[in-house]
């Protein structure tokens, strides 16, 4: 009986982590986007973009590497897209905590289950089979 009652209070507590680790990257997305968007207001001055013309040069920070030199440079939009990508690796970061957690219980077939979806995950951003 003992048994039982501590795999559900591992099983418990492995939730509450997974719920904190989902509640903090999003807080701490949405910190990182607002004080990019305030560094990037500071910056511009008020200036106001033109919308209806394409302008491709501006599309610096297509790339991880484009976001990351953007962010050491102190960039309001390229901190902006970091907060975006950390909330886009949030729900990965628990997929990846999660196959750890099935590892430790040795549930393999949720093992399975999880590298199969972080599998499908990683081809569809790193281009998918569209492109």
């Amino acid at each position: 009986m003992d048994t039982a009652k501590k795999e559900n209070l591992n099983d418990k507590d492995i939730q509450m982590i997974l719920g904190t680790l989902l509640r903090a990257g999003v807080i701490i997305s949405m910190g990182i986007v607002l004080l990019g968007g305030a560094i990037f207001l500071v910056h511009n001055k008020g200036a106001i973009t033109d919308y209806k013309v394409f302008k491709p040069e501006l599309n610096r920070f297509s790339s991880i590497a484009g976001i990351f030199k953007g962010v050491l440079t102190f960039q309001g939009d390229a901190i902006v897209q970091f907060g975006i990508l950390m909330l886009i690796f949030t729900p990965i970061a628990r997929i990846v905590f999660a196959i750890f957690s099935f590892l430790i219980e040795r549930d393999y077939l949720y093992v399975l289950i999880g590298i199969i979806i972080l599998t499908i995950i990683t081809i569809s951003l790193n281009g998918g089979i569209a492109h």
